[in-house]
C-alpha cells in the first residue's frame, strides 16, 4: 500500500486540472458574493447560482482591463482557468476576462422589495422613533458567539458600566434566520427595554439575507422601542437599516450610538450643578435684596417714622415761614423807606412847584388886564365884541364899550384923532395928554 503526502497529492490534483482542456478556457455565468478589491490590485470573489458556488480570483494586471467594477448581486460571465491552489487544497477559476450579464436575482429581489416597502410608508422618517439619551437596559437581537455581540457587550460596558444588557440569542444565517430574528424582535420589545439593536457581522449578499426578509422589517416597524440596525460592514445595506429608526454602519458603532457616556454624563452633571449653584446663588442674592427693599419701604411705612417724617416736616414747614414773614417784613421795611424818601422828595418838589407857581402867579397878575384895569386902565370893545387895538379900526359913529375896573361904558365914536394927529396939536398946546373919544 502507497502512501502520500498532502503535497503530493495536491500537485497531482492541480496537475490533473492543467491536463484538462475544458478547464484550461472555460467561461462561467454566475451571480457575484462576497466580493473584496485587495490592496494589491487583486480581486477576490465567489460565483454562484441556484445550485452551487466557485471561488474566483482575478489577478491585478487582468483586473485594470475590465471597464465596469464587479460587485454583488451582479450576474456577470467569467473567462479563465481552473486550477488548484496546492498550498490549501482548493480549486478555483482564475479569471481573465469578465463581462456584465445582468443584475443578479438576489440584488434584483432586494430592489423591489426595497420600493414595495418604501411605498407603503414604511420608511417614512414620520414614523422614526428617537433613541433616548440615557438607556439603562439594552436589548440586542443577534447570534450569542462571534465579533458583533463582544464587540457591543465590551464597548457598552466600557462606556456604562452599569448598562443592563439583554440579549437575544438569534440565527443570523439561514432559512430560520428571519423567523429567528422578528421573535427576538418581539421578545425584547416584551421586556420593556429601553433601547435595541438588531444586527450581526459582516458577510456576502447571501450571508445578510435574513434582514432583507420582509417579515423582520415588518417587526422592527412594529416595534415600540426604537431599534437600531447594525447589520455587516460601512458598506452594507440592507432592507433593515431602512425600516429601524437609525441605522449604525457596524454593531460596535450601534452600541456608541445607543450607551450614553457615564464619563462624559459625570462631567455634565457637575457642569448642571455649577450652573446650578450659580443660579440659586444668584437668585438668593436676589431675594435677600428684595427682603432688604421690602425691609426699608416697611421701616418707612411704619407709623413712628410717618410720626418722624411730619414732624419734621411741620419744623421745616414752620421755618421757611418764618423765613418767608421775616423776608416779607424786611421788604416791607424797605419799601417804607422807599416810601418816605418819596414822600420827602415829592413833599421838596411840590414845594418848589409851589414857589415855582407862586412867582408865575406873580407875574401872570402883573400881565393880568384886570390888575391892569385896578392901575386906571380901560378896555375898549366894538359892537362885536372885539377888542379894539387902534383907533384906524374904528370910525365915526361906531358903538363902542369900555370896560373899566368896576364897569362898563357905552360910548358912541364923536371925534377920532391919531396919535400923529394928538402929537401935533401937544405940540401946538405945547402940552401932551391922551387922545379924547
Amino acid at each position: 500500500m502507497s502512501v502520500y503526502t498532502v503535497a503530493q497529492i495536491n500537485s497531482y490534483i492541480s496537475h490533473m486540472f492543467s491536463e484538462d482542456y475544458l478547464l484550461r478556457g472555460v467561461t462561467v455565468r454566475g451571480e457575484v458574493s462576497g466580493c473584496k478589491y485587495h490592496s494589491s490590485g487583486h480581486i477576490y470573489f465567489t460565483l454562484k447560482d441556484e445550485s452551487g458556488v466557485i471561488a474566483c480570483m482575478m489577478y491585478r494586471q487582468h483586473a485594470q482591463a475590465l471597464r465596469f467594477r464587479i460587485e454583488d448581486g451582479r450576474q456577470i460571465l467569467v473567462t479563465g482557468q481552473v486550477r488548484v491552489y496546492e498550498k490549501t487544497g482548493r480549486y478555483q477559476l482564475y479569471a481573465e476576462k469578465a463581462a456584465q450579464d445582468g443584475q443578479g436575482a438576489l440584488y434584483e429581489k432586494f430592489n423591489a422589495l426595497k420600493e414595495r416597502l418604501a411605498e407603503s410608508g414604511m420608511f417614512d422618517a414620520c414614523y422614526k422613533q428617537p433613541i433616548p439619551k440615557y438607556v439603562r437596559t439594552l436589548g440586542v437581537v443577534t447570534a450569542p458567539t462571534g465579533a458583533a455581540v463582544r464587540d457591543i457587550i465590551h464597548i457598552a460596558r466600557r462606556r456604562n458600566p452599569g448598562i443592563r444588557i439583554i440579549l437575544y440569542p438569534a440565527i443570523v444565517q439561514g432559512d430560520q434566520a428571519a423567523d429567528s430574528i422578528a421573535a427576538g424582535i418581539r421578545a425584547l420589545a416584551a421586556h420593556d427595554v429601553d433601547c435595541m439593536i438588531v444586527g450581526r457581522g459582516g458577510g456576502s449578499i447571501e450571508d445578510l439575507w435574513a434582514f432583507n426578509e420582509e417579515r423582520v422589517a415588518q417587526a422592527i416597524f412594529d416595534c415600540p422601542v426604537p431599534v437600531i440596525s447594525a447589520v455587516g460592514h460601512e458598506t452594507d445595506f440592507t432592507i433593515a437599516d431602512f425600516a429601524a429608526d437609525l441605522r449604525a454602519p457596524t454593531p460596535s458603532a450601534a452600541a456608541e450610538l445607543a450607551v450614553y457616556e457615564a464619563a462624559r454624563l459625570d462631567e455634565e452633571l457637575a457642569d448642571l450643578e455649577t450652573v446650578l449653584t450659580d443660579l440659586m446663588d444668584g437668585r438668593l442674592q436676589e431675594l435677600r435684596e428684595s427682603l432688604r427693599e421690602k425691609r426699608h419701604a416697611l421701616t418707612l411705612a411704619s407709623p413712628q417714622n410717618r410720626l418722624r417724617e411730619r414732624r419734621t416736616r411741620l419744623v421745616r414747614a414752620r421755618e421757611n415761614m418764618c423765613f418767608l414773614m421775616e423776608r416779607k417784613l424786611s421788604e416791607a421795611k424797605h419799601r417804607m423807606g422807599e416810601t418816605a424818601a418819596l414822600h420827602a422828595g415829592m413833599e421838596k418838589l411840590l414845594f418848589e412847584r409851589r414857589k415855582r407857581l407862586d412867582v408865575a402867579i406873580g407875574r401872570l397878575e402883573g400881565l393880568s388886564p384886570v390888575s391892569r384895569l385896578k392901575s386906571g386902565y380901560a378896555h375898549v370893545a366894538d359892537d362885536g365884541g372885539n377888542t379894539v387895538r387902534s383907533v384906524r379900526g374904528v370910525e365915526r359913529g361906531d358903538m363902542l364899550t369900555v370896560t373899566m375896573r368896576d364897569g362898563q361904558i357905552e360910548a358912541r365914536a364923536e371925534r377920532i384923532t391919531t396919535a400923529a394927529a394928538e402929537d401935533g396939536t401937544r405940540k401946538q398946546n405945547g402940552r401932551t395928554g391922551s387922545g379924547r373919544v
